[in-house]
């Protein structure tokens, strides 16, 4: 029988909080971190509203006390978030037991490499920071500053899907015996190269995103990083640690529909819900809430309703997007979320899906819009990314061992 898999540990930097206390409190209050861009000029910093993380690069460089204009924005973010994570598990010497990293990215340094591009062949001293575009130099700056750089150090990078994957990943080597505790998660920064492509695709909203409604613009781009400490629960056991909550299921799926697109009719999505489904020995009956992608473009709210519905038939769970907080954080989202899912089930609470005024015609599916306590014992929670790259994670209060019910409560 395969190891249970314990979240011993979390930690988040988002537009809405520099850590865990502060993003609970944000999504508490319907504090929405979205505005016009002030960190990056843009000629399109009139025409969206992004997520930003509060600090510039030097605030974050004297938290980390790093030298300055050595590390991506994309590491900056992703260090402190890991540590805090690190430390809210209460883990003080990492190497004491295997124990690995496996970050996702899809933006890696751009925001650096962008900046020096053109004194590249001139100013030696930049080159770091154009070889440092690759998603994997983010990874393993990231290792080395919690000290992991010999341990299994890996990177992920299926776009929106990546933090996701990079849970998934962890929770399956703990169950294979091959890692005994590891940092998951994921970082992405804003750059000029995002919003210049995003803005291309024409699916950037000029106003708050609206998740799930009618008249949904787009979605609003954000910058975040978010890790969760996954163990064993053999080594929780042993150490007698109180787990936050427990990775339950997990599924994948690629409907290859489309390079930037989901199946209308949301068949990646329902293939991963599936198999998360049955990963974790759950009847859709037995999920308490959904946290949706829920990005707020046309195709994916479709995609992903649709896929809710064929789920969970006419019964479809309590659900809300988070992003409508945020913003669209890419690689980091499915991180993003899961710290948010850990917190509904500690708090039994569901966070509201902010902005939604007008059912989609499509279906009748109405997402919760106001902060809602609600005793949660499951949750499930969604990530899609471009290519179809679908993932689904689901998150409980509790793990059964060798007939022995390890909980945190």
């Amino acid at each position: 029988m395969g190891k249970g898999v314990a979240i011993t540990g979390m930690g988040i930097i988002s537009a809405i909080g520099n850590n865990v206390a502060e993003n609970y409190q944000s999504l508490s209050t319907n504090k929405i971190g979205i505005d016009r861009i002030t960190q990056i000029s843009t000629i399109h910093e009139n025409e969206i509203m992004v997520g930003e993380i509060s600090g510039t690069n030097t605030d974050l460089e004297n938290q980390l006390k790093i030298e300055a204009d050595q590390w991506s924005r994309t590491v900056l973010i992703g260090a402190i978030a890991a540590r805090e994570a690190l430390d809210n598990a209460g883990i003080t010497d990492v190497n004491e037991i295997k124990t690995g990293l496996i970050s996702g990215t899809t933006v890696g340094g751009m925001d650096k490499s962008e900046q020096y591009f053109y004194d590249y062949t001139d100013n030696p001293k930049v080159r770091q920071h154009i070889t440092g575009l690759h998603a994997g130099d983010s990874t393993n700056k990231i290792a080395k500053h919690l000290g992991l750089e010999k341990s299994f150090v890996t990177t992920i990078s299926t776009a929106c899907s990546s933090a996701a994957n990079a849970i998934m990943l962890g929770a399956r080597m703990i169950k294979s015996g091959q890692l005994d505790r590891v940092v998951v998660g994921g970082t992405d920064s804003l750059s000029k190269f995002t919003i210049n492509g995003f803005k291309t695709l024409m699916i950037l909203s000029d106003t708050f995103s609206t998740p799930f409604d009618d008249d949904r613009k787009g979605l609003n781009l954000g910058e975040a990083a978010a890790y969760l400490v996954l163990e064993s629960d053999e080594l929780v056991a042993k150490k007698n640690k109180k787990p936050l909550a427990f990775v339950k299921g997990y599924g994948n799926a690629n409907d290859a529909f489309h390079q930037t697109a989901s199946s209308e009719n949301g068949d990646g999505a329902v293939l991963a819900m599936q198999k998360a489904l049955e990963v974790a020995d759950l009847k859709p009956e037995e999920i308490d809430y959904v946290n949706a992608h829920g990005t707020a473009t046309p195709n994916n709210d479709l995609s992903e309703g649709r896929a809710l519905i064929r789920i969970f038939g006419e019964n479809v769970p309590e659900f809300s997007s988070t992003k409508s907080f945020t913003g669209h954080t890419l690689a980091a989202a499915g991180g993003v979320e899961a710290v948010y899912s850990v917190l509904a089930l500690q708090h039994n609470v569901i966070f509201p899906n902010l902005n939604f005024k007008t059912p989609m015609k499509e279906f009748d599916l109405t997402p919760v819009t106001e902060k809602k306590e609600k005793s949660l014992h499951t949750v499930l929670s969604n990530s899609f990314g471009f290519g179809g790259n679908c993932s689904t994670l689901i998150f409980s209060k509790n793990h059964r061992v060798d007939q022995t019910l390890i909980h945190n409560e």
